[in-house]
């Protein structure tokens, strides 16, 4: 019954994760941007916009230029959390990927890493001031389920150790639809509910600023007003002005 209640949770839960990332993606990508609102100093071309995405994707320059403490936290449980990730595709695969492997002992303490740079937010929003005032109870929701899905997971490593064989094969099984027997370990089961509610959570949830900076105008644009006049997509579009009506001057 365990097993079945949480292969159900992982099927809904990542119907949800998919669909509702790829509305929300939707929904950005057909937001109209009327005006240049480009933050400066800024690119003016389309190959130092996609550089400067590069820079904050990878190294979260803005962030870094704002406040070296929030940047170090931030990077910190972002970095951990990529390499954590990408360690548990082994649970994915009946033949594990080289790189997979190489990676795993790097994976387990990116996990310590990933605790640090979390606490150190939590902390920052709990005892600063003017960030406390404007956090909502979703920002502690966020960081504490991270924070279960990272301490959980290294108890499982460090404390009380869990069949990984058994665990890879319930996996595996549910990728071909046939859900298997699951561990009846309860932090295992804390690690998966975590998992399963932060799934459910992430389309409707902050987190969407993931894929969001990718449509964020005031990074993607280029820096070129004074030489080519920006028209929306939506606005180009739009019939001619009938006669009579007068077209309003610029100046």
């Amino acid at each position: 019954m365990v097993s079945t209640v949480y292969a159900v949770l992982f099927y809904i839960a990542t119907l949800v994760l998919v669909v509702g990332v790829v509305m929300r993606v939707i929904n950005y990508a057909r937001t109209p941007v009327p005006l240049k609102i480009v933050v400066s100093p800024a690119p003016r071309t389309r190959k130092g916009v996609w550089f400067r995405m590069f820079r904050e994707v990878t190294l979260f320059e803005s962030l870094f230029k704002s406040n070296k403490w929030i940047w170090l936290f931030g990077y910190l449980f972002h970095f951990g959390m990529l390499l954590v990730l990408l360690r548990h595709f082994r649970y994915f695969q009946r033949d594990v990927w080289g790189w997979v492997e190489i990676i795993q002992p790097f994976g387990i303490y990116a996990g310590f890493a990933m605790v640090a740079g979390l606490a150190g937010l939590l902390f920052r929003r709990i005892f600063q001031q003017r960030i406390r005032y404007i956090s909502d109870p979703s920002d502690y929701l966020m960081l504490l389920l991270f924070l279960g899905i990272a301490g959980s997971g290294l108890m499982m490593k460090f404390v009380n150790h869990v069949d990984i064989i058994a665990v890879k094969a319930f996996m595996l099984g549910l990728m071909r639809f046939q859900i298997g027997e699951m561990p009846r370990d309860p932090i295992l089961m804390i690690h998966l509910g975590s998992v399963v509610s932060l799934m459910l959570i992430f389309p409707i949830s902050k987190l969407m600023h993931a894929p969001g900076v990718f449509f964020s105008p005031s990074r993607t644009q280029v820096d070129n007003a004074r030489e080519k006049r920006h028209i929306s997509k939506w606005a180009a579009e739009l019939p001619d002005l009938p006669e009579g009506i007068p077209e309003k001057k610029e100046g």
